[in-house]
């Protein structure tokens, strides 16, 4: 054997070692939901059965509140995301939070229809579920337009409406988290459904928070983690396509709910010029925009944007 065909041996076999060790760094199968729920659902967390999906909620607070605090979170995001508001809101109101299907614990719908209409219709079965009949109900970036469109189509249920950086409006975005462009491929979705780098979720954390730096560890393996439920990723390009073309922002002027607009100055996915337009066509909106924060303000501050519910609400401080 000549020593360039051995070393021609030599550097295939080095390329495919190296080949090989990047797709084993990348590669991140489905964990079980046991496994998930070992870490990611402890108490206060309970499944419950709602239109034949085990829905993953915490309902904190006491429960003889006659209009309770429902809190919905955006896409590939999970309950967690209302953790600090929740801790400084449960002392006085009950407060409901819940994964919606595709995301966190819940797990991918049965019939893989992820469009508004069929998460508000989800919402209306929770509340129904839990015979609620009043509610006070919140929603950050795709959990925003759920409530407000939930808040058209049940009017005597939905007594305050907070929307936090929500979306409704055509988008705009002056940048988009990369695992979203990359879930929006064709090409590469079916890659994504094997393959997950966790460098990838750590960009999409940073480009969403006013101060990256805020990003840490744990939660970068909690939406890690979430995004390896099983059926999860799938719903996650789903819930993408049932966005296209579709704008319903015509009818956020009929809203006639006593509404507070929360939003990040530094948000990029859905700039501030939306808090504007729904400040403007809400009747009566108060807006409240923070600098400093991205399109997770309930996240990266709770306190400072808790505050501006709390005083929403007509809650006396916390002591």
């Amino acid at each position: 054997m000549s020593l360039i065909y051995r070393a021609l041996l030599l550097m295939v076999a080095g390329l495919l070692f190296f080949f090989l060790a990047g797709i084993f760094a990348v590669w991140a199968p489905d964990k079980p939901v046991q496994e998930l729920q070992l870490r990611w659902a402890r108490p206060p967390s309970q499944f419950l059965a709602v239109a034949g999906l085990q829905v993953h909620l915490r309902d904190e607070g006491p429960h003889d509140d006659p209009v309770p605090i429902v809190l919905l979170h955006g896409t590939a995001d999970s309950l967690h995301t209302w953790d600090g508001w929740a801790a400084q809101l449960r002392g006085q109101r009950r407060v409901i939070r819940f994964d919606l299907p595709g995301f966190g614990l819940t797990g991918p719908s049965a019939t893989a229809d992820y469009s508004i209409d069929a998460y508000v219709r989800f919402v209306g079965a929770v509340l129904d579920r839990l015979q609620l009949e009043h509610v006070v109900l919140g929603g950050n970036s795709l959990g925003g337009e759920i409530a407000w469109q939930a808040a058209l189509a049940m009017p005597q249920r939905v007594q305050r409406l907070i929307l936090v950086d929500a979306s409704g409006y055509p988008p705009a975005p002056e940048q988009v988290p990369l695992a979203f462009s990359l879930a929006g491929m064709p090409v590469v979705q079916p890659v994504l459904e094997r393959m997950l780098p966790r460098g990838l979720v750590l960009s999409s954390l940073r480009s969403v928070y006013g101060d990256p730096s805020r990003v840490t560890p744990e939660l970068v393996d909690r939406y890690y983690d979430m995004a390896l439920r099983p059926g999860n990723r799938r719903a996650l390009v789903q819930r993408l396509q049932a966005m296209a073309g579709v704008d319903a922002s015509g009818r956020i002027s009929a809203l006639a709910v006593p509404t507070l607009v929360l939003w990040g100055a530094q948000d990029r996915l859905i700039p501030v010029a939306a808090a504007t337009r729904f400040s403007h066509d809400i009747a009566g909106a108060s807006l409240v925009v923070f600098d400093g924060l991205g399109h997770l303000p309930q996240q990266e501050d709770p306190v400072r944007t808790v505050s501006e519910v709390r005083r929403f609400l007509g809650l006396t401080p916390e002591r």
